[in-house]
Formats: C-alpha cells, structure tokens, sequence
C-alpha cells in the first residue's frame, strides 16, 4: 500500500508542498495572471515540486525540512527587522544568514517536469457513469495497443516505437491525474522528442479522457485484486446515486467521513441485518430489483448498471452477487468479504497500511471479525501519495 512513512513532520512537509502550490495557482488565477487549459487554470511552469521522491529519500527529505523552518525563521527577523529600526541593519544580516546556511536538497530530487494540467482534477469526481463511459472510450481507442487488461499486451504493441506502459502496474499511480489527462490529449514522447504514443485531442473531449483515466483506475485495481490478491494501490469507491426509504436521492460520497458496507445484492444479501458502526448500502445490477421495501432489510440502495459494473472491476469477479465491500472513514475500500463467507477475518483486509516505524497500535481483536476489521482500520488509516500529492 502507497502510505507515507510513520512520521507526522514528512506528512506535513508533503502537505506543505502541495498546499502551497495549489494556492499560489489560485491566486495567480485570481488575478488573470495564467491561462486556462483543458477548462482549468494551467500551471505556468515547467516544473513543480513533488512530493513522492521526498518518500524515497529521506535524507532530501530531512534537508529539505530543515531548509523550510530555516527559511521561516528568516521571514520572521526580517519582520522584526522591518519593526524594530535601531537594530534594522543587524537583523536584515541575520535573516539572510539562515537562508545562506539552509541545507537544501538536490533540485532533481524536488523538482518534477510539470504540465499546464499537473494540478487539474476531474470535476465530477470518480464515479461509476464515468468508469462505465471509460469502459467503451478504452475499447474504441486503447485495447489494441495497451490490451484488454491494460498490461500492454495488445495486438498493436509491438509495433509501436516504444512498447505500450503497463496500465495495471504502480506506474499509472505514480503519476498525477492531471499529468495523466495531458498525456491522454497531448500523447507522450522520448526524451529525443520523437512521439510514442498519440494524443487524442482532436477525438476526445475533455471530459471523455477524464472518463477514460477513470476506467483506467478501476480496471487497473481490479487486476492489482487479480494478480496480488491486494489493493496495491488504495481506490475509492465509484460515486453512485443512493436511495435510502422515505429520503431523497444522496451520492455515496456525501457518506465521507462515515464507514461504509457496500452490499451486492444475492442469495440472503437482502436479508442482512443494519449493523449501527456502518451505513449500509444494497447494490443491485438494475432498477426495480429491490423497489419494495419490506421485503428487504437494508432502507438504502443503488440500483444502476453501471455502479454493479464498475464495483465488479475493482473487486475482480464477474460474480458480484453477495460480495460484501468495506470503505473507511477516509473514503477508501479497505476489505472484500467473499461470498458465502460466514465472518469477517483479518484476510480480508485487502488495502492495509504501511508503515516503517512498526509502533502503530492495534486494538485487541474485537468479539466478532467485523469488529475487529473495523478497529483495524481505524487504528491504521491509508495515507496515499499520488504524483506527489496527498489523497
């Protein structure tokens, strides 16, 4: 699982990071200082600063965090300096002396070729209409060079001047979504310049990559499922619209911050108890399944299509009937309860976090295996860097 070390000053710098250059595009997008692109402010620069590398050295990392809080504590002489005039010329010597002493790391190390996009996001989130609208853009566009699992094994590949990524591999996760977006419309080169993969600009909208980069997620943490047995990398649920008795239409996003147990409806699905330490949540394959009440146990469903065929790919079953999901309080699915199966275990933990200190705590195992999943989670929240920014 992608999680950061257990150290809450490199969780902070990360997050220092990609605060303040968020900021920075927002004010100078206040200000009409940069253009727009793809319907979004374009960051100007060719390069950003990033914060998966810090991960891999910590050494860059710890000068990089000494050099800031030098860097703060030289701002905060020179507003001294600012006030206090008898002692002016002193204090602006001694302001510049942290930043000239401050061991900063390795620009390479820091610093990331950047795209106008880099800092774009999909607006309408990741959602199951739009992995479903992927699934059919990936088929027209991608499948022959890049093949029907995303491993590059198309039938196109190897003739292609370069062979095509692998799309299920931590190569699509390493990256930032708007990095992936410009390479969707713009295509990709060598470091000659010579083009390797094309752009599809002039065929797909913006909002169409968008869907493609989110079918890409899904399938990609489906194979992950296939192939490990894991999660390599944490997902989200796909957004879906949610019908709970007697009250109006919700997404299931609007759940963030809550656990959450995503039921596929199945032999005695509908009959599953409410359980109080989670809402949850009945998914049938079409609407009308489950339109009477009574006869169900469980006030909320999401009855569409395309949420059974979008949570069918992140699980990695073509059987989704009676398959069991379960989602953090960070918004992340965390276990898979097989079907059939009678109690939870640790097993089921399919996304688990890292860490490199070993002191995290673990709850005493709770009476039933629910319980104990639960504690789990809450105990070891995911904390996932991707392209450099915290999710």
């Amino acid at each position: 699982m992608n999680a950061l070390p257990d150290a809450a000053w490199l969780n902070l710098l990360i997050e220092a990071l990609q605060t303040l250059q968020l900021q920075l595009l927002r004010l100078l997008d206040a200000l009409g200082l940069v253009a727009h692109a793809h319907g979004q402010p374009a960051w100007p620069w060719a390069e950003r600063l990033s914060g998966e590398n810090l991960l891999i050295d910590l050494g860059q990392a710890r000068r990089l965090g000494v050099s800031v809080v030098l860097l703060g504590l030289s701002l905060v002489v020179l507003v001294v300096a600012l006030l206090w005039r008898r002692r002016r010329i002193w204090l602006l010597g001694a302001a510049v002396l942290p930043v000239v002493l401050a061991p900063w790391p390795d620009a390479h190390v820091v610093l990331v070729p950047a795209h106008p996009t880099s800092f774009q996001q999909h607006a309408e989130g990741f959602s199951a209409e739009s992995i479903a609208r992927g699934r059919m853009l990936y088929a027209q566009n991608c499948v022959a060079c890049h093949g029907s699992d995303g491993r590059g094994q198309g039938p196109l590949a190897a003739s292609q001047p370069v062979w095509p990524p692998n799309l299920a591999g931590p190569l699509l996760w390493r990256r930032a979504d708007g990095d992936l977006l410009w390479r969707v419309l713009h295509g990709t080169r060598d470091r000659h310049g010579a083009q390797t993969m094309p752009g599809f600009q002039g065929r797909l909208s913006e909002s169409d990559a968008w869907a493609l980069i989110d079918f890409m997620k899904a399938q990609a943490a489906g194979e992950s499922l296939r192939v490990a047995g894991v999660w390599a990398q944490p997902v989200s649920p796909p957004d879906m619209a949610v019908r709970c008795d007697g009250k109006p239409v919700r997404m299931l996003s609007s759940w963030r911050g809550q656990r959450l147990r995503i039921v596929a409806a199945g032999d005695n699905a509908s009959a599953l108890l409410e359980d109080p330490r989670l809402v949850t949540v009945l998914l049938e394959p079409r609407p009308g399944l489950a339109s009477n009440a009574h006869e169900r146990s469980i006030a909320c469903v999401a009855d569409s299509p395309a949420a059974w065929e979008a949570f069918s790919l992140i699980a990695a079953t073509e059987k989704l009937e009676g398959t069991q999901l379960l989602v953090d309080r960070q918004g992340w699915l965390r276990a898979r309860g097989e079907p059939g199966k009678s109690a939870w275990s640790d097993d089921d933990l399919l996304c688990r976090a890292e860490t490199t200190s070993g002191t995290t705590t673990v709850p005493a195992a709770a009476a039933d295996g629910l319980g104990a999943l639960i504690a789990r989670m809450d105990a070891q929240p995911v904390r996932f860097v991707k392209g450099g920014f915290v999710h």
